[in-house]
């Protein structure tokens, strides 16, 4: 079966479950004109509703995906800032939404911005740009943003992000550490909205992605640390490195 119509199977299946994950127009018809096939390694099967692990990254879900840009609300002309590339699917879809020159993406972990940088040039999106930096400053050369997207888990949303929000942004991410709900963010900080559960890795801080060194603690950081945190990614929320 041709990719297209793969595609359209995918969509339709997402549109019409008893979950009806995929409610707008507009995010039924950016999922139909990804070709998701460009991001996902070959032996995978990149039309059925699943997640991949590739590379050290995660490849979302369709569902995980449509979710999350049913929560974003993405219009035309939106600037866009994807914090966690991984592969690029997603910022192919922020692409569909928004306009390509309008997307940006960070990824702290340099191999994942190569293959991100690579699958979008050759899915048809080179405009989307990707640089490697540490997701939790965000982008602020090309600040503001009217969508801010985090791929990842924090307890509470990063201040650089929401610094980074324009008037009447919205930032969507994965709030709370060992039980996470998909929240909408305001340019105050504040949360707006809530889309429910979910289950993503923590936003990691530099030092933290993969083949990184591990930055230097004291003995005292150290013990912080163990009392604050579940596992690596929460460090920016109670310790200011800098």
């Amino acid at each position: 079966m041709e990719p297209a119509a793969l595609r359209d199977d995918m969509v339709d299946s997402l549109e019409h479950d008893a979950k009806g994950v995929v409610g707008s127009d507009a995010v039924g018809l950016a999922l139909r004109e990804v070709p998701r096939h460009e991001f996902v390694p070959e032996e995978k099967r990149a039309y059925t509703d699943q997640s991949h692990e590739h590379a050290g990254t995660r490849i979302l879900s369709p569902t995980a995906v449509a979710r999350l840009f049913e929560a974003l609300d993405v219009d035309a002309g939106d600037a866009v800032l994807v914090v966690g590339a991984g592969v690029g699917y997603t910022s192919a879809v922020a692409a569909e939404l928004a306009g390509a020159c309008n997307v940006h993406a960070v990824d702290i972990t340099r191999h994942v911005v190569y293959e991100a940088r690579s699958n979008l040039a050759d899915a048809g999106y080179g405009e989307v740009l990707v640089d490697c930096r540490d997701g939790t400053h965000g982008l602020a050369e090309y600040a503001p943003f009217d969508r801010v997207l985090v791929e990842a888990g924090a307890v509470e949303p990063p201040r650089a992000l929401v610094d980074q929000l324009a008037d009447d942004g919205r930032l969507v991410m994965p709030q709370g550490a060992a039980g996470q709900t998909l929240v909408s963010v305001d340019a105050d900080g504040e949360v707006v909205g809530e889309h429910g559960p979910v289950a993503f890795a923590p936003l990691l801080v530099e030092g933290e992605q993969a083949g990184a060194l591990e930055r230097n603690r004291t003995d005292r950081e150290d013990r912080e640390r163990a009392q604050a945190t579940v596992g690596n990614g929460w460090e920016h929320e109670w310790i200011d490195w800098d």
